[in-house]
């Protein structure tokens, strides 16, 4: 049936969901064991390094930051799309963003919690941790409250609680929903879950107020939190990073990886789940424009940066960024700029960003870009600073290779088991649209 002639109703909704929550296939446990074999292989690289010690990583002097720090701005970023469409948009009244909602604040809630991984693993002794922690406590050395590190750990748990919240009180209604169409083990677990709802009218006053409050909690995070993880650069007085363009320049950047990633992941829902009555063809074309806007928006940063570099006529910020665009990491710098700025620019055109191979195959380019993007500007800067003979390349280690991969398995586990176990897809705001449609209908 055509999407556009398909009349959705309540009921409908909720079999389509409950739907996907029936007993998997024996395909989908062997993904599930081969990711997890994959987590077990970061797992194992992780282990590795501690009992070694951080020199297994390619880190040297003077490139002391490899890939945790590059893979921590990364997964930050891609967090930040689950607050966007969940928060922002919700505030806007947004209504194409419904059906995608709950999976881009699923995928905030597991990107949150890998992006925390890394500054444990860049610690290398991991069981020094409780110095990085902000508590009380009568030494004035550790912590220091003005190190950067310690705005990452108060940015980053703040921004767990409070996108867990908005997860787990926008599911509340559809676990309720579950539970009353469950039996047995399942039926107890979901009691547990939808914490005693029931549909009155005074609960739904008071869901409808908090859902808002948190929306609107959340929305200053979208921009503060990947701000604090930009002047972990910015407060460093290293070429390239000493900059104020920084913190709008990260937060747009975070938001245009976000929604690469949803496009990646919610495409292939949509076909697995047979959602395509509901994400339709718009929805992911709404994304695909946003996605034009934030590209701009990182391409006028880059292009920023090397404004600012030649109008200072600072020699060290001048040879900085000419080295990155010529020298050694040149490659880097080009996958960055084409990736993030370029290609997207396709989605202008009506017949890509309808195309869902177009838009899943533009939507990883992007990703790619933005990871090289965040290896661009850690690498680029420290790898050549103020010194000449104090400069070195890096390349990072099998060891840290084999972490990355595991962090990105451990992303995609979690995600395969949220959407078999717990609804994917809100079916509450999804009947606020139909309620909405029938209503402006003439």
């Amino acid at each position: 049936m055509a999407e556009s002639s398909f009349q959705a109703t309540f009921n409908d909704v909720d079999q389509t969901v409950l739907d996907t929550l029936k007993p998997p296939s024996k395909l989908y446990w062997l993904v599930v064991v081969l990711l997890f074999l994959g987590v077990l292989t970061g797992a194992a690289c992780w282990a590795y390094q501690i009992f070694v010690g951080i020199g297994a990583g390619g880190q040297n002097v003077p490139v002391a930051w490899g890939t945790y720090l590059i893979n921590f701005v990364f997964w930050v970023g891609i967090a930040h799309s689950g607050t966007l469409i969940s928060a922002i948009l919700h505030l806007f009244r947004a209504g194409w963003r419904n059906p995608i909602a709950r999976a881009a604040e699923t995928m905030t809630v597991f990107a949150v919690c890998i992006a925390g991984l890394f500054p444990f693993i860049h610690l290398g002794r991991v069981w020094q941790v409780i110095y990085m922690l902000p508590y009380p406590n009568q030494r004035t050395l550790w912590p220091n409250f003005q190190s950067p590190l310690m705005f990452d750990v108060v940015a980053i748990s703040t921004y767990l609680t409070v996108s867990s919240l908005f997860w787990y009180t926008g599911m509340l209604p559809d676990l309720a929903t579950i539970r009353d169409r469950a039996t047995g083990l399942r039926k107890r677990i979901f009691t547990v879950l939808s914490l005693g709802w029931t549909g009155s009218h005074e609960q739904w006053r008071h869901y409808s107020r908090g859902y808002l409050f948190f929306a609107a909690l959340a929305t200053p995070l979208v921009i503060s939190v990947h701000s604090v993880v930009s002047w972990d650069f910015a407060l460093g007085v290293v070429p390239g990073w000493h900059t104020t363009i920084f913190a709008p320049y990260f937060v747009a950047g975070a938001i245009h990886s976000g929604l690469a990633m949803v496009l990646t992941l919610m495409i292939p829902i949509r076909a697995i789940f047979r959602y395509q009555n509901y994400i339709t063809i718009n929805v992911l074309e709404n994304v695909a424009k946003t996605i034009v806007f934030t590209g701009l928006i990182v391409g006028f940063a880059y292009a920023t940066e090397f404004f600012i570099a030649w109008y200072s006529h600072n020699i060290v910020e001048m040879e900085t960024f000419l080295w990155r665009a010529v020298g050694d990491y040149s490659l880097a710098f080009f996958i960055m700029v084409i990736c993030n700025t370029i290609i997207p620019l396709l989605f202008i055109f009506k017949k890509i960003r309808t195309h869902l191979g177009w838009l899943f195959g533009i939507s990883l380019i992007v990703n790619v870009g933005m990871w090289y993007e965040r290896f661009v500007i850690i690498i680029g800067s420290v790898a050549h600073d103020f010194l000449p003979h104090a400069w070195g390349l890096y390349a990072p280690s099998l060891i840290e290779y084999g972490i990355m991969f595991g962090s990105f398995c451990l992303f995609f586990f979690l995600y395969l088991l949220f959407v078999k176990h717990l609804p994917s897809m809100s079916m509450t705001e999804i009947k606020e649209t139909l309620v909405k449609e029938a209503t402006d209908a003439p």
